[in-house]
């Protein structure tokens, strides 16, 4: 496990931990047809924007096998549907016993914690790397901040009204300590954006305890105080999940991980940033080896897989392990996945940061962000509020950020086309290699490889414009209902028109519609009954 900069609370020993693995969904309650009793609305609007189906990875796992397993004795932790099974305690053998004899239980998975291992793992966290003083360097907009936004021109997509704005980023990280005192996130709380909590390593407790690099990462993100710190993303919304356990490396925190996604993944959340890695375990029958880093093999890069696949856009950190071959911590290897490495302000890469390739051949990471001396908000309160910290982790919610205005400004992209955008992007995408990858991306081109923002297949037709392209001379009329909102973007983004359009008004929108220089353009048609958004094309 890598995290930048951690305080971890007193280990405690726990007690044995099981992975208890079903053979299928059978008999479950739950249907593929009626996804809206286990997924949001929200969520369901995410993959109809990008054409995802509703399959049985969407299904929870059957609850009648918890309860079974539950009856045997086993204290019941969290299930995951991705994986279909859940995490057991107990320290009865005779429990472990009845649960292996239930017919639809394929296999029990023992991860118990090692107390030598965790003594070891609190000495090497004390010596873990400490802090910089905070350089605040340009002190304009974004403070200190400014070198790690500008240097993904992130700032230019906050200047076209694209700052995060209505989409929801999951943190799933090992605690969020300091995050209620810290003044960088009173507009986002004061402005409801902090959308809530989940724990997913000790129940019901708060997840503002045991580390302050949650709070960290969302700083790099989510921080809006003008002239001292702005981050990446400084009007999304935000869940904050806890899902590492900093008294143990045990590989049930891979599977505490795929809860979480599943967890935001049924919010609707858009964007999903982990600064995490698992690569040797307490118990080292659980390490990971080469073999393992194929995008496949692992809990948590299986999970990261799906989540992909159910319209989540997901980065995760490298790992501060360094050069050498394929130096990552699970899930890194994920294939369709962002993996971002590290870079100081001057591009260059951070001595610590993971390289690939993984098993299969892959290149890792995909691209970098600035995490050596990157600015971000500490959890200890005012008399020590921001520093300058190293870490692939830090690197990873930057980016995230900027990944997250990319989506707010192409809603309807699929997770595939903005990942491959933000990888053609990058300033060394012509040559990409192990150390850089695909190198640092520059986000206004990005977004401008995504100007194709279609209506998608199942979007409602509002509207109809023709002749498409045009030369000079363009129709427009309302195909249902008694009005829309008619917006029209030019090609990077910048809103030109707005129009109430009631059908019998059409000349004067055509009037200005004829008006626009040669070039592309979207419109976007909001009714009561949804909105569409269309590309027009003018040839004059």
């Amino acid at each position: 496990m890598f995290l930048a900069v951690t305080m971890f609370a007193q280990a405690q020993i726990a007690t044995n931990i099981y992975w208890v693995q079903f053979t299928d969904k059978n008999n479950s309650p739950y249907s593929i047809d009626n996804p809206e009793a286990y997924l949001s609305e929200r969520a369901l609007q995410r993959r109809a924007n990008q054409g995802i189906a509703i399959d049985e990875y969407d299904l929870p796992v059957n609850p009648q096998y918890l309860q079974a397993v539950a009856d045997c004795g086993a204290e019941l932790i969290n299930p995951s549907k991705w994986l279909n099974g859940v995490s057991v305690r107990t320290t009865d053998p005779s429990v472990i016993d009845a649960i292996n004899a239930l017919e639809f239980v394929s296999t029990v998975r023992n991860c118990p914690n090692n107390p030598e291992a965790q003594l070891l793992k609190e000495r090497w966290l004390a010596n873990e790397m400490k802090p910089a003083a905070a350089s605040r360097g340009l002190r304009g907009f974004y403070g200190g901040a400014e070198a790690q936004v500008t240097q993904l021109n992130a700032h230019l997509l906050h200047d076209m009204g694209y700052d995060g704005t209505g989409v929801i980023i999951a943190v799933l990280d090992g605690g969020f300590q300091g995050t209620p005192d810290q003044t960088c996130f009173d507009n986002m709380r004061e402005e409801g954006r902090l959308l809530g909590t989940k724990q997913f390593v000790y129940g019901q407790t708060s997840v503002y305890t045991q580390s302050t690099h949650g709070t960290s990462c969302l700083s790099t993100m989510g921080a809006y105080d003008p002239n001292n710190m702005v981050g990446t993303a400084p009007k999304a919304s935000y869940y904050l999940i806890h899902t590492e356990d900093g008294n143990s490396e045990n590989i049930i925190e891979e599977y505490n991980w795929v809860s979480g996604a599943e967890f935001a993944d049924s919010l609707g959340v858009d964007v999903c940033t982990t600064s995490l890695g698992y690569i040797d375990f307490d118990m080292t029958q659980w390490n990971h080896p080469f073999e393992h880093y194929d995008g496949k093999t692992a809990p948590m890069s299986i999970g990261a897989e799906i989540a992909a696949s159910r319209g989540m856009i997901c980065m995760n950190a490298a790992g501060n392990e360094g050069g050498g071959t394929c130096t990552l911590g699970i899930p890194a290897d994920a294939e369709h996945i962002l993996t971002v490495g590290a870079v100081d302000d001057s591009g260059n890469r951070a001595y610590f940061s993971s390289v690939g390739p993984t098993y299969d051949g892959r290149i890792k990471p995909d691209v970098m962000a600035m995490g050596q001396g990157t600015y971000v908000a500490s959890g200890y309160g005012s008399w020590y509020p921001y520093y300058n910290g190293d870490g692939t982790s830090f690197a990873t919610p930057v980016l995230a950020g900027a990944v997250a205005c990319l989506r707010q400004a192409r809603p309807y992209a699929t997770v595939q086309e903005i990942c491959d955008a933000v990888r053609t992007c990058s300033n060394r995408a012509e040559n990409p290699d192990n150390q850089y990858g695909y190198g640092i991306p520059d986000f206004s081109q990005a977004l401008e490889m995504l100007h194709v923002n279609e209506m998608p297949a199942t979007a409602k037709e509002i509207i109809n414009v023709y002749p498409n392209p045009s030369q000079g001379e363009v129709h427009i009329a309302l195909k249902e209902g008694a009005k829309a909102v008619v917006t029209v973007y030019d090609f990077m983004g910048h809103c030109l028109i707005t129009y109430d359009f009631n059908g019998l008004n059409h000349t004067t929108l055509e009037n200005r519609l004829n008006m626009l220089d040669p070039g592309v353009y979207f419109i976007n048609a909001v009714s009561e009954s949804g909105s569409q958004t269309l590309k027009l094309v003018m040839t004059k």
